[in-house]
């Protein structure tokens, strides 16, 4: 079979023939691979970025946003059956560590954990895949054209998640997690991928969001978020740190920019007893300047948090797939949307080293939905 294999450390990334892979296991799943997106990651592994093959070998097969159709089943598996579409979750646990052991390897804390299609397994750019059913998600057929937005969802509802979980636990107004974002003006930093999921979810939970990005207003990221309900702020046009000021008490920011100074600068915005959750990864090439004093006192007389996180349990994978759903049916074909290029296996190295202004994402296709 075809797979799209990288040398990590290098930008050597080519077209190979692998070994089919097959059931050996009773709780093995075997997915025919539909569709696989593009991330900045996967771009960021092609230019010689952080990657790492799996032990014994010099090369990485790519990708970890998954949609596939299952194929064949071992004897013990029961959540799924042949046609069935589904997909793979990431992360695999250090196998040392309590929250590992605990099915919670988005949170270990040995760092031995291994990424498919990142670090240490191979990944999702190929025709075939085999894994255990204990990392399998079931996507509903009506959902099935969204599907390979599920890894990102899942990013944008476990920091959701982890923010309102430490809010309810913490606010004396906060009665349950369900309905703590219903009416709250909340700031999503950033309408890539993470950013407009992030927007999907909190508006089923009923927030008001607004999306801060430096787009045109009629460009497709201010227009995507204005169906979903959201406001967009013009971040060319607006002082980040004067956003408080337009929409007062911002309960929540969630940040998808990875621009260091941004981060810092939205901080101003966050209301009291507000919660700030981080998922961009900031790069270091450019100059930050913090008040670390202001910022520290501003945290601490207004009761504010923050927290960073990244990638997602089993239980956010499911959230994902609920929501995606819902979203479906609340919004139609907005959400189809954010997909704004599919292209053939085939055309990987232009998906992998050209990013077209009007990108969200990118979609590489290796069979028929």
């Amino acid at each position: 079979m075809k797979a799209v294999v990288l040398v990590p450390g290098t930008t050597d990334v080519q077209l190979q023939e692998r070994p089919e892979p097959s059931i050996g296991a009773a709780d093995d799943v075997k997915l025919q691979v539909l569709e696989v997106g593009i991330c900045g990651t996967d771009r960021e592994e092609a230019a010689g970025g952080r990657a790492a093959a799996p032990p014994g070998q010099r090369d990485l097969v790519m990708g970890h946003e998954l949609l596939g159709r299952v194929v064949e089943t071992g004897t013990a598996v029961r959540s799924v059956r042949a046609g069935d579409y589904a997909l793979f979750t990431v992360r695999r646990g250090c196998g040392h560590c309590p929250n590992c052991a605990a099915h919670r390897s988005d949170m270990c804390t040995t760092g031995g954990y291994a990424d498919r299609g990142i670090r240490l397994r191979d990944g999702y750019h190929t025709e075939f895949v085999v894994d255990s059913e204990a990392y399998l998600v079931r996507v509903p057929p009506g959902s099935a054209s969204v599907g390979v937005l599920t890894e990102p969802m899942s990013v944008a509802e476990k920091a959701i998640d982890e923010a309102v979980g430490i809010q309810v636990g913490r606010l004396p107004d906060a009665t349950d997690a369900a309905s703590w974002l219903s009416g709250k003006n909340v700031l999503v930093a950033g309408l890539g991928p993470i950013g407009l999921l992030a927007a999907v979810a909190l508006r089923l939970r009923g927030a008001n969001v607004h999306g801060l990005d430096v787009v045109d207003p009629g460009s497709i990221r201010p227009r995507i978020l204005e169906r979903l309900g959201g406001t967009y702020v013009d971040g060319r046009q607006v002082d980040p740190r004067a956003v408080g000021e337009q929409f007062p008490q911002i309960g929540l920011i969630f940040e998808a920019t990875g621009v260091a100074q941004l981060e810092f600068d939205l901080l101003s915005a966050l209301g009291a007893n507000g919660a700030y959750v981080l998922t961009g990864l900031a790069g270091g090439d450019r100059p930050t300047t913090v008040d670390g004093a202001l910022l520290m006192r501003t945290l601490v007389l207004r009761n504010q948090v923050m927290v960073g996180s990244v990638n997602a349990s089993q239980r956010h994978f499911a959230l994902a797939v609920a929501d995606l759903e819902r979203a479906k049916g609340q919004w139609g074909d907005t959400l189809g949307a954010l997909i704004t290029h599919r292209l053939p296996y085939t055309a990987f190295a232009d998906a992998l080293s050209h990013h077209p202004p009007d990108e969200i994402k990118t979609v590489l296709e290796w069979s028929a939905l």
